[in-house]
């Protein structure tokens, strides 16, 4: 595996509508790793993704990705980007769907099947998207997302909405693509998703506390739950 980052952020700051919301953000993520983008909605984690995959503009700082600035041309067949809301034709079936997106991206003859069978809809191959649940569309974006098998995956709120298994399924899948070589960067809320990711990114109101593996915010902070460990972080912050 390359010593080199997947991602590489420096000095990142963003503004949006008049005031900055990403400030001075610095860290890097490894290849074939799963790192999760944690904090509460609203710190900042959907911006520093478009960012990251170079559809935000951003005003000072860098983002590097697989050693090319982010978004530009050479990465768009090694990136993939799921968004919050599922970015799918709703008229088209399942697998209509992942037809158009493989004609787009030429991908190899079979991984429309494969595909499907990663992200178990296979029983759903041929329904109409506008009739499915909304986990269901939700992982019809993914996908699409992985057609071109990326070599890093940037994943905005993916389990938001699931029941427990299926979100138990989709880290199983976050983690088989993590040991293929895919780099994994997937966004959350809920805490509790942290104990599934090999490195943590934690925001709140557009700083990063803490850019670190569970094992090393626990040692730090002297808290066994992650939850506790992120609330240690917020009250260390406040006392300076």
């Amino acid at each position: 595996m390359s010593a080199s980052p997947s991602i590489a952020v420096e000095s990142l700051i963003v503004r949006r509508g008049g005031k900055e919301v990403l400030h001075g953000l610095s860290f890097s993520i490894s290849r074939g790793r799963v790192t999760g983008l944690l904090g509460p909605s609203g710190c900042g984690k959907t911006t520093l993704m478009r960012a990251i995959v170079g559809v935000q503009i951003v005003e000072s700082g860098g983002v590097e990705v697989l050693g090319e600035p982010g978004g530009s041309p050479p990465l768009r067949a090694r990136v993939g980007y799921v968004t919050q809301a599922p970015s799918v034709y709703g008229d088209l079936s399942t697998r209509e769907n992942l037809r158009y997106f493989a004609r787009v991206l030429g991908v190899r003859p079979g991984r429309i099947d494969e595909t499907i069978a990663t992200v178990a809809l296979g029983e759903q191959a041929g329904q109409v998207v506008s009739s499915l649940s909304g986990g269901q569309r939700a992982r019809v974006s993914l996908a699409t997302a992985l057609l071109g098998e990326p070599e890093v995956l940037v994943l905005d709120e993916p389990t938001v909405g699931l029941d427990p298994v299926l979100r138990r399924d989709l880290w199983g899948t976050f983690r088989s693509l993590a040991a293929a070589g895919t780099t994994l960067l997937v966004s959350s809320h809920v805490m509790e998703e942290a104990e599934h990711c090999d490195e943590l990114l934690l925001m709140r109101d557009g700083e990063l506390l803490a850019a670190e593996s569970p094992e090393e915010l626990r040692e730090r902070t002297g808290r066994q739950r992650l939850d506790e460990a992120f609330l240690a972080l917020i009250e260390e912050r406040q006392a300076r």
